[in-house]
């Protein structure tokens, strides 16, 4: 089985929580800024280690510590759920990307009668309860973070035991908690799913914004259909939509007919989505601020070890030796 592991991003809450109370250097060194994750049993035990040196009520301290959660926390990937335009839509970028923060069980976001349902097995363990009210109450604050309104979670299920006092956990998620479920779950409302996001991160977008001018100005010299194509791809590829169908669609045709003008100007997809995340993916490893991971990400990666394998077959070189031989 796969090691689970956090996000290093999301482990940062923990240390910026420490120095709040005075306690910078409690829990020892910090991730390294060449870490991209943290194993799931150095996780817990900082954690742990947190908990018995902060001074408010011992089993409040998940929720106390997730209140100061931000989409930096989450990477690139809170990042780009912020930049959607509800919070339906920020849900599912965190769906699909949720192994690049919280690699631990599977997240699945389903429609239920009360609105959508947020749910984690427990196929690759239980981690904790410190574990699992961390992250499900990080999540709730962030849709708050996310939309500047006090969003309540109709419903939260926990897979641990029941705590002595559920008065934490109510007026926190501001709704129904119940301990000793199957799952870990978490409900949200129909009406907030369609509440307007406060805004993207400015850094990042332009950044975005910046790269794909960048690929359209390279592609300037290419046969309108063709540039039109890659227009398409590039924003497809940055929400992880990246099959013929998702193109065919955005560009309001079948993907038979798509196909047919491809071949009419001596192109197949396939070829043309490498070549077009090759492109994004040089401009994205000139950016010195874009760890591997993100990159991976952007280009609509999962896993980094998936765009490394791409990226070598493009290039012959690992993005890291590419990176180093075109530092500007």
């Amino acid at each position: 089985m796969d090691e689970t592991r956090v996000a290093a991003s999301y482990v940062q809450l923990l240390y910026e929580h420490m120095a709040r109370l005075g306690r910078a250097d409690a829990l020892g060194e910090p991730p390294a800024p060449t870490e991209t994750f943290v194993a799931l049993r150095r996780w817990q035990a900082l954690l742990d280690r947190a908990r018995e040196l902060d001074p408010g009520p011992r089993a409040s301290f998940a929720l106390r510590l997730a209140r100061g959660i931000e989409p930096r926390h989450f990477g690139v990937v809170g990042f780009a759920a912020l930049a959607c335009g509800t919070l339906a839509q920020a849900l599912q970028r965190l769906e699909r990307y949720h192994r690049s923060v919280y690699d631990v069980n599977l997240a699945q976001v389903h429609p239920c009668a009360e609105g959508v349902c947020i749910e984690w097995g427990v196929e690759r363990g239980r981690p904790g309860a410190l574990v699992d009210e961390t992250a499900i109450a990080a999540l709730v604050q962030l849709t708050r973070a996310f939309t500047d309104r006090p969003v309540r979670a109709r419903e939260v299920d926990f897979v641990n035991p029941r705590p002595a006092d559920l008065r934490p956990y109510q007026d926190f998620f501001g709704g129904s908690v119940r301990f000793g479920r199957p799952s870990t779950r978490v409900v949200l409302s129909a009406r907030d799913l369609a509440l307007p996001l406060r805004g993207a991160d400015a850094a990042l977008l332009a950044l975005l914004d910046a790269q794909a001018e960048a690929l359209l100005q390279q592609v300037a010299a290419v046969g309108e259909p063709v540039a039109v194509w890659r227009q398409a791809l590039v924003g497809l590829i940055r929400s992880g939509r990246t099959q013929l169908a998702d193109l065919a669609q955005s560009l309001q045709i079948s993907p038979r007919s798509l196909q047919r003008r491809l071949a009419e100007q001596g192109h197949s997809f396939q070829p043309l989505l490498s070549e077009t995340r090759r492109q994004l993916a040089e401009a994205y490893l000139r950016d010195p601020q874009l760890d591997l991971a993100e990159v991976a990400l952007l280009l609509g990666y999962s896993e980094q070890s998936a765009f490394t394998r791409a990226f070598r077959h493009w290039t012959g070189l690992a993005p890291s030796q590419w990176r180093r031989t075109h530092k500007q």
